[in-house]
């Protein structure tokens, strides 16, 4: 079965960059097919796609709007047949809806053999707030129907910048993972991962929650019964979780883990886990329960990511340790 995946976002994103580095580490060895919509010029190219073994077909026929009225099924068939793909790639025009790229693959990919792997958008981190302005609809729609959403030029920009960029994102899109670390940092096969799929450190960890009465594990919050009503692990605990860009020494984390242990005013915390980035550019990550907790360096990460659970937890005071506002 053939995967499709949408990598849609404003010209001048950074999609260029993105696609290079999935075709070179995340497909290597795949047979795969770039569509490319681009308004007015060619995103990628050729030489590098030629060198790279990759079939690009152009379609340079003005707006997504007008390439997906009528022809866009057809020429899907047509990639198909033609060339059996592992994959088929489109990089639709930056002034589309990214929601009707997805509902024209949808319509037909049963009848094709073909599956809809993911849908992404690139947004640039320093653009956000004036192309939300003045591209209005357009740039929301990209932004609320992206499985996940990569900011470019997150190397360049004030944290600040960031920040204030990821919160008028996540108005738009509570839901997606936000890819914060710089791209260049992070392997093409984790980047491939994040977008397809990415589990919640609260929905890991909440897996990982032994019910005090059973002793069993609750997968996926589920029930289990001790005679007198069910309960769900998420009745009995709850969680904090933030994402963050926000920079820490493996000592600033040990001592936040010292705090939850020792501290009973956050809570009783019945585990923390996360992964940083660090000062020194290392990624640091952590996992406490109670009595003991690892603080460890890692991979790069697709953004910071912390999460703690417990019972009767301060979220504001959880905050204030972090660093978090």
């Amino acid at each position: 079965m053939t995967k499709i995946d949408i990598i849609s976002g404003f010209l001048g994103a950074g999609k260029t960059t993105l696609i290079k580095k999935l075709l070179l580490e995340a497909f290597a060895g795949e047979q795969v097919v770039l569509i490319e919509n681009e308004f007015g010029e060619i995103g990628i190219d050729g030489g590098f796609l030629k060198e790279s073994g990759i079939e690009i077909r152009e379609m340079n026929s003005g707006c997504i709007c007008c390439f997906l009225v009528g022809d866009f099924g057809k020429s899907l068939r047509e990639v198909v047949d033609t060339y059996h793909p592992d994959r088929i790639l489109i990089e639709p025009s930056g002034v589309g809806k990214l929601s009707d790229v997805i509902k024209a693959v949808r319509d037909v990919q049963d009848e094709i053999g073909a599956k809809l792997n993911s849908f992404t958008t690139v947004a640039d981190v320093t653009k956000c707030r004036i192309y939300r302005k003045n591209f209005g609809e357009f740039f929301s729609n990209q932004i609320e129907y992206a499985g996940a959403v990569i900011l470019s030029r997150t190397d360049k920009a004030k944290p600040e910048k960031i920040e204030e960029s990821v919160a008028l994102l996540r108005e738009l899109n509570d839901k997606a993972p936000f890819i914060t670390t710089p791209i260049a940092q992070l392997p093409g096969k984790k980047i491939l991962e994040t977008m397809e799929e990415s589990r919640s450190l609260e929905e890991e960890l909440l897996s990982e929650i032994v019910c005090p009465e059973c002793g069993h594990h609750h997968e996926d919050r589920e029930c289990c019964s001790h005679g007198h009503g069910h309960h769900h692990a998420d009745e009995v605990f709850t969680s904090w979780g933030r994402e963050t860009i926000h920079t820490y020494t493996k000592e600033q984390i040990s001592d936040i883990l010292k705090s939850l242990e020792e501290d009973g005013s956050y809570g009783n915390i019945l585990r923390a886990k996360g992964m940083v980035a660090g000062t020194d550019s290392e990624w640091i990550y952590f996992d406490m329960v109670p009595g003991e907790h690892e603080v460890r360096t890692g991979a790069p990460e697709y953004t910071g990511r912390i999460c703690v659970i417990g019972a009767e937890i301060k979220e504001e005071k959880l905050a204030e340790l972090f660093g978090i506002v």
